[in-house]
């Protein structure tokens, strides 16, 4: 389940502070002091909690079976293997006796996100910089964890289980099954079709080509990491949320910062982010190839989003080609 694409969402609903209590005193986590439902993050999953014990998030009402334990599996490799903060112990409890559903409990992280309101007037160009540092650091930490297999992870045996056939079968039919699914929803035509074809056939060879399948965290956004101002400078100070993670392309990972800085018309933020992230990589021209086809994986998936939900927030004359294409084209400009 780790690489699928979950747009269902099972909340948390109304929890009583006696079922809280009754959390907190199963793992002697101190006194209920108070509680509140996250802001955003992990589908309407999380809620913050703060005891006498400290400060921690409840993640509960599992999408699909094992997702906690796939997360727990990723977390505590990741402390193992790197020193970037992820929410660690990662308690599970496995019982339905106290809300109905299994849950997690982990420690809550310091730090904002770089998208909050206050960080957003706070934050300088220098100090934009210093976290897209961090973040290229974070990322080429996360992806020291090579494996030998692309595919994601059995929650049963924890172990990987390859996608069927090739990598860059798996990739390309789930592009063209979103494209597809998208036609529900808005107008694609057949030269937005012939375009996303183009796309694939140009950079075929050198996804063929790749053989280091690393970790891919999946879903590195703003909504999922903390940043905080430390003793050099602004850090990440905490990453979570690892529910899409599975094992593949390491460079698709920064897609969905590079989209953030673009929309937010910090191209010189995303390409130093770039830059940092790809100074110890060879073969430029297959990383482009490859993270222009990424990017349109990550922009029919937005696409449809938006015109399934109404929520369109560009000039909606646009065909689908056009406005990937804005998007994949800057690729060139931040690789040097």
């Amino acid at each position: 389940m780790t690489a699928e694409i979950i747009f269902a969402s099972n909340k948390l609903g109304y929890i009583k502070d006696e079922q809280l209590e009754l959390m907190l005193t199963k793992f002697n986590l101190g006194k209920l002091i108070s509680s509140k439902k996250t802001d955003n993050g992990a589908m309407g999953q999380t809620m913050f909690v703060t005891s006498t014990e400290g400060n921690f998030v409840l993640k509960g009402n599992p999408l699909y079976k094992g997702q906690l334990i796939e997360e727990r599996f990723f977390i505590e490799n990741l402390e193992e293997r790197t020193s970037v903060p992820v929410p660690t112990p990662y308690i599970i409890d496995n019982s339905e006796d106290i809300f109905g559903w299994n849950y997690s409990i982990m420690p809550l992280l310091k730090g904002d996100h770089i998208n909050s309101n206050h960080l957003k007037t706070v934050l300088k160009f220098e100090d934009k910089i210093k976290i897209a540092e961090s973040i290229a650091r974070t990322l080429s930490s996360f992806h020291k964890w090579k494996v030998n297999d692309f595919g994601e992870l059995n929650t049963e045996t924890l172990e990987i289980t390859p996608f069927n056939n090739s990598y860059t079968q798996w990739l390309f039919r789930r592009i063209m099954f979103w494209v597809e699914d998208a036609k529900k929803y808005s107008v694609i035509n057949d030269s937005d079709i012939d375009w996303v074809k183009s796309l694939l056939d140009e950079s075929e060879k050198e996804f063929n080509n790749f053989s280091s399948p690393t970790f891919v965290m999946g879903d590195f956004k703003p909504g999922n990491f903390l940043v905080h101002l430390g003793e050099n400078g602004w850090e990440i100070s905490g990453v979570f949320d690892f529910t899409n993670s599975y094992f593949a392309d390491p460079i698709s990972d920064v897609i969905k910062m590079v989209t953030y800085y673009i929309d937010n018309n910090e191209r010189e933020i995303a390409k130093h982010l770039m830059n940092m992230y790809c100074s110890q990589l060879e073969e430029r021209n297959a990383i482009k190839k490859r993270l222009k086809v990424h990017m349109l994986h990550q922009r029919v998936l937005d696409w449809g989003s938006a015109k399934a939900t109404k929520m369109v927030t560009w000039d909606d004359e646009l065909s689908f080609s056009k406005w990937t294409e804005a998007y994949t084209d800057v690729i060139e400009s931040l690789i040097e």
